[in-house]
């Protein structure tokens, strides 16, 4: 239900109880799940995209009472878990990263401009991607951007690009004329046709690139971000907080 192993999920609630100074007591009637039980639920949440109705049900709690441990626990385990987010260049040193950008779907708000991405088909946030030549993730944008805006600008808007410095940076047509993007495909002009080189180039690159299309994958098995999982449901302020949780418990979970 969380993705985690019980020393994982052990050590979690740990980090968690010491950044609340051991204030998870109630001085009067029992709280009706305590905080080993909170954390896994918030993580359950953020693991298969479930309800808030039916993640109470599973761990026997009224869903306002889900809805208090998501808001106070979510923004605490990004905190905990951040110093697991390794530096770019400790994965990759001196080598070449791939970058793509994915539409995560959330549902469509009216109070909530270009969120519709015409591309995926259906309103959401784009995440950008950095992953390694063999399909590692080795990244992700730490700010989600409104699902209508275009590569180009949430390359930058989502500041993965700031992550980038100095690591020489492989993407689609998406990213043609991008600083910080140093290879992309050849693009056929109005009326023109590819040279023979010039495509045989695109379809290698392609071939190289189907890594990233892996690390995006990889990263959705936490549902809340996958087309599969659903949509997200929560307030959308709270998107980048739920990103952030997201991003620390991924590498969390990938080490042994």
């Amino acid at each position: 239900m969380t993705g985690l192993n019980n020393e994982q999920l052990t050590e979690l609630v740990t980090r968690v109880h010491a950044v609340r100074g051991g204030g998870f007591a109630s001085r009067g009637r029992p709280y009706a799940l305590g905080l080993f039980g909170s954390v896994a639920l918030v993580v359950c949440l953020m693991r298969k995209n479930i309800t808030q109705a039916f993640a109470g049900a599973i761990f026997g709690v009224s869903q306002p009472t889900v809805s208090r441990r998501w808001d106070l626990l979510r923004p605490l385990i990004g905190q905990v878990l951040a110093e697991f987010v390794p530096d770019l260049a400790e994965v990759v040193g001196a080598g070449t990263v791939l970058v793509d950008g994915t539409v995560c779907p959330t549902w469509d708000w009216g109070h909530v401009p270009d969120l519709f991405s015409a591309k995926a088909g259906y309103p959401g946030m784009n995440i950008q991607i950095a992953a390694t030549l063999g399909g590692r993730l080795a990244a992700v944008g730490p700010i989600p951007v409104h699902g209508a805006r275009h590569d180009a600008h949430a390359f930058v808007a989502s500041e993965l690009k700031t992550l980038l410095v100095e690591i020489s940076a492989v993407a689609d047509l998406g990213y043609v004329g991008v600083e910080g993007i140093e290879i992309v495909p050849f693009k056929r002009s109005p009326g023109g046709e590819l040279t023979t080189n010039q495509a045989e180039f695109n379809t290698a690159l392609s071939k190289i690139r189907a890594a990233v299309e892996h690390a995006i994958a990889h990263l959705k098995i936490w549902r809340m971000l996958s087309e599969e999982g659903g949509r997200y449901r929560a307030p959308i302020e709270k998107y980048q907080s739920m990103l952030k949780a997201i991003i620390g418990l991924f590498f969390f979970a990938a080490c042994e």
